[in-house]
């Protein structure tokens, strides 16, 4: 299938959000990792996010320039063909974009898709976010509406996190404490800027003790619960039925039942990063090991070409990189829910 449309990704997320299921969205750095990601779906069946943060699209555009835009400009058109051979449906997105970022990452792509659009095309992405959690909240929400009034005319959806996730992500830090956790009033306050979806659909990364980066079970402590409150109190004062699309970052370590409680309280969304970084490398580095003599030119040996050609380790990490998609559809309750 090829790239989901405005109208199909808008059908997408109101599925999950009728079904109480969400998409991964998994982060991608190479045409390898898009591969692998869109495997996963296709074996789960589900219909699926595909995401670029900042760092993965300077990596994207090379070693050389490391520019930010022709990275994911690159891979999103790479995306557009291949995604056309996997029967089911993606949307590409970006990840997490600060304030000093905004003009040389966003912005730049949000003109890109209103000028396909306005030619009568598709935009190159279905949605990007807007990370204003390092800033105040009124500068957070003040550059949020002027975002969600371009991404309308892209027929693209704005993702906004108004509140810290906890740990590092491309650069990005915030400390683990008490401030991991938004407030019904951080949520009326975005409701009344950036409206119920009568000024543009937005996704809504809310804090609840998420944290970016590689946790056990139990060494982050997450308030899923907290998102039931914040759905009621604005829904009481707008008189709209839970009114956010939430996202769930930072949720590497999570339990089954933290998630099941998330999902039953609005998700619809949730980063995969670092689970999918250790399942497509830890194949590699069982092939490195068990082939040392092959893959490199011990004591003047002429090596093993076979084990050595990316295309030998390659095919292992892309097989484990979708064997953690599909293990997260099943986690999400996606599997199975691709549209027809």
């Amino acid at each position: 299938m090829p790239i989901a449309s405005p109208e199909i990704y808008n059908e997408m997320l109101d599925r999950a959000k009728a079904g109480k299921f969400a998409y991964p969205a998994i982060n991608v750095t190479s045409t390898q990792t898009l591969h692998a990601a869109l495997r996963g779906f296709a074996e789960a069946e589900s219909d699926g996010i595909v995401q670029i943060s900042t760092g993965g699209a300077e990596f994207l555009g090379g070693q050389y320039s490391k520019d930010m835009v022709s990275g994911a400009v690159a891979l999103a058109e790479f995306a557009h063909v291949v995604a056309k051979k996997y029967p089911v449906n993606i949307a590409l997105h970006t990840d997490h974009c600060p304030k000093d970022k905004l003009d040389g990452y966003v912005r730049p792509l949000i003109a890109i898709s209103q000028e396909r659009v306005a030619a009568g095309q598709n935009p190159l992405f279905q949605s990007h976010m807007w990370d204003g959690s390092a800033e105040k909240l009124d500068e957070n929400l003040r550059i949020a509406q002027e975002l969600l009034a371009e991404a309308v005319k892209a027929k693209i959806i704005l993702e906004v996190e108004i509140t810290p996730t906890g740990g590092e992500e491309d650069g990005v830090t915030h400390e683990i404490n008490d401030e991991l956790y938004t407030t019904v009033s951080d949520a009326e306050r975005t409701a009344e800027a950036l409206g119920l979806g009568e000024k543009g659909r937005y996704l809504l990364a809310a804090s609840f003790g998420n944290v970016h980066g590689v946790y056990k079970p139990g060494n982050v402590v997450l308030r899923p619960e907290l998102l039931r409150d914040l759905q009621d109190g604005v829904a009481a004062k707008h008189g709209k039925s839970d009114p956010f699309d939430f996202v769930f970052h930072g949720g590497s370590g999570s339990t089954e039942d933290e998630i099941r409680t998330a999902l039953e309280n609005g998700v619809v969304k949730m980063n995969l990063d670092t689970d999918t970084q250790y399942a497509f490398t830890r194949p590699i580095a069982d092939h490195m090991f068990r082939n040392y003599d092959g893959v490199l030119k011990v004591d003047g040996e002429v090596g093993d070409k076979k084990t050595y050609d990316p295309r030998s380790w390659g095919k292992l990490a892309e097989k484990g990189m979708a064997e953690r998609v599909t293990k997260a559809c099943a986690n999400l309750r996606s599997t199975g829910t691709k549209l027809k």
